[in-house]
């Protein structure tokens, strides 16, 4: 077995969950049970812990390529793009869960709703960017 494929998979693994974790938990939270707060705040704990996957394991795709070829993969400027955007939508929505998490209690259902909108563009924004980025990496 090789140890370079191995590894990729096993973070692609966790990649794979934080992003189901960050789109599956917006969605449940804003359509299945937006009319329970105390659930809401279960989902934002799951989407935080979802946008943290997506970061270590995004980081260490790179950390991995760095170990077995002694540098970062020399990526095309779409390619660039797209993961620029990955790392913003993964800092706004781990900024905007934990905003959730620490004054969401006073807020109006609007106001909750409207940010699990946000939380879900974000996600699927993110998504987005990944088939560009995967496409042209």
């Amino acid at each position: 077995m090789d140890p370079q494929n191995l590894a990729y998979a096993l973070i692609q693994l966790v990649h794979n969950f934080g992003a189901v974790a960050v789109v599956g938990g917006a969605v449940a939270a804003r359509w299945l049970v937006r009319d329970a707060p105390a659930t809401q705040r279960c989902l934002a704990w799951l989407v935080l812990g979802g946008w943290l996957a997506q970061s270590a394991s995004g980081a260490s795709f790179g950390a991995v390529s760095y170990h077995f070829y002694g540098q970062f993969p020399d990526i095309h400027a779409i390619a660039r793009g797209a993961l620029f955007i990955k790392l913003a939508c993964a800092a706004g929505g781990a900024l905007l869960a934990a905003i959730y998490l620490r004054r969401a209690a006073g807020w109006l259902p609007a106001r909750r709703g409207m940010v699990w909108n946000m939380l879900l563009l974000l996600g699927v924004t993110a998504l987005a960017s990944a088939a560009f980025l995967r496409w042209f990496a």
